[in-house]
Formats: structure tokens, sequence, C-alpha cells
């Protein structure tokens, strides 16, 4: 450890920050089992034991809520996790430098817009009476398209705006990856007869496949995670869009800070780090027992 003290000192930030973070504030999961009042503090507040779950199970809304958080979360993974692979494969093929360099720059940079910006952007391009895609139509002869406020449109308007605003941001990892592959390999493969479209599905696709791997891993873990900013905000007002787009994590925002339950708050949210854990083991487990790749 004296030897490599310069290595272990660049990652003490980082070790401070999931430390004193993300272990720290763990203790606050045994409020779960209380019926807790921030008046009382945790020692004076009830002990319920499992209620607080008991009462989220037989919720009425818990059918609706687990129904939307899987189809958004299905749909998610498989209509936006294989997008940034399918850009950095793209990327990667581009030959001049600044063309490239420039596309990247371009995609990634909706990473950085809030989601309240975003939800401007979608009001100013979709709403029926002002929006630009309303005028362009109703300039080219067709009747307004109705997608704010539509719950046929809501998941194509969920996907697609997740998609815009991360998929440069996550073909970044992907483009590291494929910068490690041995050039070697595209020269044989070039030796070989293989076109571009052949490297890249048999030298490029396969050596990016234990990221892939890994990124899988990982999402599968944030199954039933949605974002609930940006649910919230394409909901905005509109009670009708809850039958579509109410899932957990927008429910636990509305009974923690408008109802102050910080109790069942807490117990959904435990609930639902347990089942990330038991499918990120699984596809730990299962990965490497078929590629021999896996996260440990």
């Amino acid at each position: 450890m004296w030897f490599y003290r310069y290595v272990y000192l660049l990652m003490l930030p980082g070790l401070l920050y999931f430390l004193i973070f993300e272990y720290v504030p763990m203790w606050g999961i045994v409020i779960a089992f209380f019926d807790y009042r921030p008046w009382l503090g945790l020692s004076n507040s009830p002990f319920v034991g499992l209620e607080n779950f008991r009462m989220f199970f037989e919720s009425i809304y818990f059918v609706r809520l687990m129904r939307n958080t899987l189809i958004i979360s299905l749909l998610s993974l498989f209509l936006y996790f294989p997008a940034p692979i399918l850009l950095a494969l793209l990327l990667n093929e581009v030959r001049h430098s600044l063309y490239k360099r420039f596309i990247q720059t371009v995609s990634y940079l909706p990473h950085f817009i809030s989601w309240v910006v975003i939800g401007g952007l979608l009001t100013y391009m979709f709403s029926v009476n002002v929006g630009f895609l309303t005028k362009v139509l109703v300039v080219l002869g067709f009747a307004p398209l109705q997608v704010l406020g539509s719950e046929n449109a809501f998941y194509p308007l969920v996907i697609g705006s997740t998609v815009w605003k991360e998929v440069g941001w996550g073909a970044i990892i992907y483009l590291a990856a494929m910068a490690g592959i041995n050039l070697e390999l595209y020269e044989a493969a070039t030796i070989d007869g293989a076109n571009r479209l052949q490297r890249a599905l048999y030298v490029t696709l396969p050596g990016i496949i234990p990221v892939i791997v890994v990124m899988l891993i990982l999402r599968l873990g944030h199954i039933l995670s949605v974002n609930y900013l940006q649910i919230m905000i394409l909901i905005g007002g509109d009670a009708s869009l809850l039958e579509v787009g109410d899932v957990i994590q927008y429910w636990v925002y509305r009974v923690g800070f408008f109802q102050q339950n910080f109790s069942i708050a807490t117990a959904v949210g435990l609930f639902l780090s347990v089942i990330g854990l038991v499918l990120v083991w699984g596809a730990n487990r299962i990965s490497r027992k078929l590629t021999d790749t896996g996260l440990w």
C-alpha cells in the first residue's frame, strides 16, 4: 500500500464521497419499520414492523404503479439501451475527425439540460395551440397531432425524450471501449476481405461485449427505477395521465413530500433496493456462466 500511496490518495475523494453520502445515510432505512414522526424523533416513534410494507402492497395504486413502472423500464431497456451502442458504432466509422467531434458534442450536450427546460421545449414543439410542430402541420394541410396530454403518446414521448437527452452521453463509454480494441484485428479482417460493416459486426461489436454486459447488469438493477422528475414534468397537471404515467418513484415523492409520510416512502425505497440487488446478483451469475464476464 505504501508503494501505491499516491494511487490510494487519488482514490480518497471518491471513497469519502461514497462513505459520507451513500453508506452513512443507510442507517435511515430503519425508518421503514417505524411510524416515524420528525417532531418525535426516531427513538420516540412507535415501532410498526412490516406495517408500512403491507400498506404499500395493499394500496389501491400498487397494481397501477408496478404496471407503469415495468412498462416504462422495459421500453427503456429494449429501445433506449441499444441506442448508445448503435451511435457509438456509427461514430467509430466516421473518418473525418472534425465532423466526428462535432456530432459527438452535439449528441451529448442535451445530457446537461434540465428536465424542466426539456419540458418547456416539448411544450413549444407539441402544444396543440402554439406548438412549432402544430404550425408546420397546419401549413402543410394536416390536422394537429395531440401529443401532450394524450395517453397514447405518453410512452413514446417518455422514451423519445430519454433517447434524445442521454444517447450521446451513454455512447461515451462505448467509444472509450472501442478505442482499446487492437488495431491489428481490423488489419487482419481487412486482409481477409471484410468490409466496413463486417468489421464493425465481427471485430468492434465483440470487442465491446464485456462493457455491454456490465452496463446491462447495472441497468437491470434499476429495472424498477424511473426518473420521477421526467415523469412529473411530462404529466404536468394532467391527472388523466396518471393512469399510464404514475410510477413508483413519483408516488413515493408525493407521499413523502406532500403527505409527510416518510416511513412508507422509506419502505418503498428499501423494497426497490432489495429487488435491484437481487436482479444485479442474478444477472451477474447468469452472465458469468454464459459469457465469463460480470461485475465480480
